[in-house]
């Protein structure tokens, strides 16, 4: 199989429009957030950030296929005391433009910065927001289940009666529990709070997430063969998860330092082949 790895130095808000109709199956992006990243980005003011952002979403909503899937890591900053509602109002811009505002995965941050703040703690999760353009939309829930963990070894060693039925709640809430759905497994779904390290290897950029974070939702839009994007590349992260996992992919960057880092890191092109054998094994070739 022949994996392609196709990198573009430019502005997104032109260079998306180059690309394909339909031919995505998974955009996975974190944008400069609002007055962050000012030396290398220049910075978007957060009242300016749904306009600068929603002419980009546009075209995203074109490249994508009506079975893919967009994930858009974000994060409201602090003015003047109080959080900006700039995300929520992008949401509210992107849902007029017709995308469907799906899910949203929390990225808890296993090791956040310390810090001291006068009227706060420190921040230690940020937004993973799902859209999508209809309600039908490709998903391998499988690929990331999770080990079930140590609890099930005691707590369904015996099982009560109402265990073994759907135990509604004593308090009226309207939810209930029938532990016997856990018998004989031993991976499970995940919530949406992914528990995760920041980068600490950051690639000479000042916002790398970990490749993990991609990869997690590679594994859960896209099967081998499939189509990534990020149009805000950075330092490829998620290029390099893509080329691993065997996914095509399409990373745009403005700035010519990171996409020269980028270029000299990530071959364009690598092949895939199966070994009857064992599993499958790759050679790299220019």
């Amino acid at each position: 199989m022949e994996i392609t790895a196709k990198l573009i130095l430019g502005d997104c808000t032109k260079e998306l429009k180059k690309l394909e109709e339909d031919s995505i199956d998974l955009i996975f992006t974190s944008p400069p957030y609002a007055d962050q990243r000012k030396n290398t980005y220049g910075g978007i003011h957060p009242n300016k950030y749904v306009e600068w952002f929603l002419p980009i979403s546009e075209e995203l909503s074109r490249v994508l296929k009506p079975t893919g899937t967009f994930v858009l890591n974000i994060k409201e900053r602090v003015v003047n005391g109080e959080r900006h509602t700039y995300v929520m109002e992008l949401i509210l811009g992107m849902r007029k433009q017709g995308w469907l505002w799906t899910e949203e995965f929390i990225w808890c941050k296993k090791n956040s910065y310390p810090g001291k703040w006068p009227n706060r703690f420190r921040d230690s999760w940020e937004r993973l927001l799902q859209f999508n353009k209809n309600n039908k939309f490709k998903m391998f829930q499988d690929a990331v289940k999770v080990p079930m963990g140590d609890w099930a070894k005691t707590r369904l060693r015996k099982l009560s009666p109402t265990d073994k039925i759907r135990d509604e709640s004593k308090v009226g809430s309207g939810f209930g529990k029938n532990v016997s759905n856990w018998l004989g497994r031993d991976k499970v779904y995940p919530t949406n709070v992914l528990h995760l390290a920041t980068e600490c290897n950051n690639k000479n950029h000042s916002a790398v997430f970990p490749e993990s974070l991609p990869e997690w939702f590679i594994k859960l839009f896209t099967e081998q063969g499939d189509w990534v994007l990020d149009p805000f590349m950075g330092s490829g992260t998620t290029i390099r998860v893509a080329q691993k996992l065997q996914r095509h992919s399409i990373g745009i960057e403005i700035q010519p330092h990171y996409y020269n880092m980028v270029s000299s890191e990530i071959q364009p092109k690598r092949y895939y082949l199966l070994d009857k054998k064992k599993n499958r094994y790759e050679i790299n070739r220019n």
